[in-house]
């Protein structure tokens, strides 16, 4: 398939039952400012753009929310028993953007986008949920040249911190997508 625009992600992920009911389940929590975001947006395009017949298994499917007035790690990993529960075959893995940036010893963020804006690779900062009506929003705040690109860049929040830039090389080796989607052209800062 052909992805020019963010129409086409959200066609793309529009027409798999898998990754519905994964948003649907997402959903059924009732997280304030949620996505799920990451691997399971950026897999699914480049599995496509590699015309892959067989979906790239995740690690984890990562739901993030913002909420100021829960920021107990138990929180998440209730939240992570009742996707469970829904879904049991799922990896699920929850945070609440909230706290992160104590995690991640940085500002903290303002909202969910804000904290996938700070990703490492743009890539990899997307985010797709559901609205009241069922409705696919995708959120990109870094864009989506680069992903349907098949570009690895850092996000301008890891190229404008030399400490991150590090982060961003480890992750590159680390993960390896270039085995998996040999069309990526890895871009170092």
């Amino acid at each position: 398939m052909l992805i020019k625009n963010e129409r086409d992600v959200i066609k793309l992920v529009q027409e798999d039952n898998w990754m519905m009911e994964i948003l649907l389940a997402a959903k059924a929590l009732e997280l304030p400012d949620w996505w799920i975001c990451a691997g399971f947006v950026r897999n699914k395009i480049w599995d496509s753009l590699h015309n892959f017949s067989e979906r790239t298994i995740l690690s984890d499917i990562d739901v993030i929310f913002f909420d100021d007035l829960h920021i107990d790690k138990k929180y998440e990993k209730n939240l992570e028993e009742k996707l469970r529960k829904i879904m049991p075959n799922i990896p699920w893995e929850v945070k609440n953007e909230a706290r992160m940036h104590i995690v991640n010893g940085i500002l903290p963020y303002s909202s969910s986008v804000d904290a996938i804006s700070k990703f490492p690779e743009t890539a990899t900062a997307l985010g797709l949920k559901l609205d009241t009506h069922n409705n696919l929003i995708l959120t990109a705040p870094c864009g989506i040249e680069d992903v349907i690109n098949l570009e690895v860049k850092p996000t301008p929040y890891f190229l404008s911190n030399e400490n991150l830039s590090s982060i961003y090389k480890k992750r590159i080796k680390q993960k390896n997508w270039k085995s998996i989607w040999n069309k990526i052209k890895i871009i170092s800062p």
